[in-house]
């Protein structure tokens, strides 16, 4: 596996964003959007001297910073080995896909009467185009991301934000592990605006259907893929 101990020392750089109150909540912030971002990959083992040093916490803040992120379910603890970010089954994948249907579809269901608020979904595919346009796949991948949490977003749920928050960020973890994000995100530029016009035009029930159809299809793509790179017992 590969070990996350040399890119520790850019984490220097988020020391700014724990201020003088430093907590578990803000480390785990910081290290989940590395996770996100691939900076610690799956299988990266997780070194409490180099985080804790890059970050200036104590190892008990770190450590508690570790648990949150376990119980998100992108960490696992390995006893006498450490900490490392998770390697999805096929089974966890599928499940993601399951609870992203629930409730994303659930969230266009009940979005009542137009117009909707759609800037933010606007401004997300507005950034998959220029991803792509400059050939940034990880990029388009990212702006996927964002379509989808502005949509859940439009339930007007802290709950629900926070619930997908996590759901998305171990999404990445499979997206992370597959070496062809083109194939994996391109084609979905063109449905994430097809589902931002149907909005528009105020027909929610066209856009869930729309959207079901969106998710099962990136659903069998993914597992297609990830199944060839990621063992059945990993």
């Amino acid at each position: 596996m590969t070990e996350g101990i040399a890119g520790a020392s850019g984490l220097a750089d988020d020391r700014a964003l724990l201020g003088r109150t430093s907590t578990a909540e803000r480390v785990s912030d910081i290290l989940r959007s590395r996770i996100a971002e691939g900076y610690f990959p799956p299988g990266a083992r997780l070194s409490e001297d180099s985080i804790g040093g890059a970050l200036g916490v104590s190892r008990n803040t770190l450590r508690e910073a570790f648990r949150l992120l376990t119980h998100e379910r992108l960490l696992v603890h390995q006893l006498n080995r450490g900490v490392f970010v998770r390697v999805l089954t096929i089974e966890d994948v599928e499940d993601i896909y399951r609870t992203r249907r629930l409730v994303e579809c659930a969230v266009v269901r009940g979005l009542g009467a137009p117009p909707f608020a759609l800037d933010g979904l606007a401004a997300a595919v507005a950034d998959g185009t220029e991803a792509a346009r400059e050939r940034e796949w990880k990029g388009v991948s990212t702006a996927n991301i964002h379509f989808h949490r502005e949509l859940v977003a439009l339930a007007g749920s802290a709950r629900t934000d926070e619930v997908m928050r996590s759901v998305f960020a171990e999404l990445r973890l499979a997206f992370h592990v597959v070496d062809d994000p083109r194939r994996l995100h391109e084609p979905y530029l063109v449905r994430n605006r097809q589902i931002l016009d149907t909005l528009r035009a105020g027909d929610a029930a066209e856009a869930e259907r729309l959207l079901a159809e969106y998710l099962d299809d990136s659903r069998n793509g993914l597992v297609e893929v990830y199944g060839r790179l990621v063992p059945t017992e990993a």
